[in-house]
């Protein structure tokens, strides 16, 4: 059983050369900044769209084709301006510079992110090539934290793509990130998630420790169920 999950959001960023900041305290009076926010993320929104629906061909394809479909789940999320603020402050120290649109464009490829969850360690790479593999899908980065874990533990694969977005005015190319892990991978960062924003991003050595053990014990899931699935294919040849 598949299923997917977009979200879409039509919150508003500011003028090139707007603080950020300013903008937030502001109301939605300004219709200028209305239109100017709604059209800056319909290219993103729409890009999620056009990555959830080549996911989705590739998911109906293995389902007709193949006789086993490596794709479980799609979800999607469109980054908050709140979050975006965040980031920007984290990366730039140069006020005027970091509020400008372009800039943000340019520098910041993870205000679209979708999310592609599989069965086993060896469908994501499968995934993986059969999306960058596509002719206008352009890859800018690529981060395994499968083959390299995070130090707590972290797993999944991290692509970002770029991919063309065609509005009624112009053909743009948008950034997408494009994370693809385990069942037991997403269940481990989902908890992981939660506990760092109930702690505050304090977490307590002990309970670090614990999730570090928690990640071990499920990429050994991971594997095992992958080496039975491999023996159960091999068996009905």
């Amino acid at each position: 059983m598949t299923s997917v999950h977009v979200i879409g959001t039509t919150q508003a960023l500011p003028e090139p050369g707007t603080s950020l900041v300013r903008f937030a305290d502001e109301d939605e009076s300004s219709r200028r900044r209305r239109e100017l926010f709604t059209d800056f993320m319909l290219n993103y929104k729409f890009a999620i769209a056009e990555v959830v629906t080549k996911i989705e061909i590739l998911r109906d394809d293995f389902n007709n084709d193949h006789e086993y479909n490596p794709i479980e789940h799609i979800n999607s999320r469109l980054k908050k301006p709140e979050s975006l603020l965040e980031k920007l402050d984290r990366k730039f120290a140069d006020v005027d510079t970091r509020m400008e649109l372009e800039h943000i464009r340019k520098h910041i490829l993870d205000i679209a992110g979708v999310r592609v969850t599989c069965s086993f360690i060896a469908d994501i790479y499968k995934i993986r090539d059969t999306i960058v593999g596509q002719a206008d899908v352009t890859l800018l980065a690529e981060r395994d934290y499968i083959a390299s874990p995070k130090e707590n533990g972290y797993q999944s694969l991290h692509l970002i793509v770029e991919i063309p977005v065609f509005r009624a005015r112009e053909a743009i190319r948008v950034p997408v990130e494009i994370q693809i892990r385990t069942i037991a991978m997403d269940f481990w960062a989902s908890l992981e998630h939660k506990i760092y924003y109930k702690y505050a991003g304090d977490v307590p050595e002990t309970l670090q420790a614990e999730l570090a053990q928690a990640a071990d014990a499920a990429n050994r899931l991971d594997r095992k169920m992958e080496q039975l699935h491999d023996q159960v294919r091999t068996y009905s040849r």
